[in-house]
């Protein structure tokens, strides 16, 4: 074993290292755009249960898969909101057709 080290100790330390690299690459979590995702102010009397049946039409989520989206998104901990706070949401902004931008430009 110890003659296996000697020989090879630079190739399992290498080995051992991209091991690591891959594994926390792997974890790290791409940020979501702020900017492709409606952001909303909580009201009072507001629950996200509330918040995702307004917005049902708007994404193909389930309750449950909305409620994990936006506490995953907005780094909460447990399931409270309250009025004042704003939230990202899982429903993307609208974003204009060439032609609505081209008829803004000609107004």
């Amino acid at each position: 074993m110890n003659n296996l080290w000697s020989k090879y100790s630079y190739a399992i330390i290498l080995f051992l290292l991209s091991g690591t690299f891959a594994l926390i690459l792997s974890y790290r979590q791409i940020p979501v755009p702020q900017d492709q995702y409606i952001t909303v102010t909580v009201s009072e009397g507001d629950s996200l249960l509330k918040i995702a049946g307004q917005y049902s039409e708007q994404h193909t989520l389930s309750n449950e898969e909305f409620i994990d989206w936006v506490k995953k998104y907005n780094k909460m901990v447990g399931d409270q909101i309250f009025p004042g706070d704003e939230i990202m949401i899982p429903v993307r902004k609208e974003v204009p057709s060439p032609r609505q931008l081209a008829s803004a430009l000609e107004e």
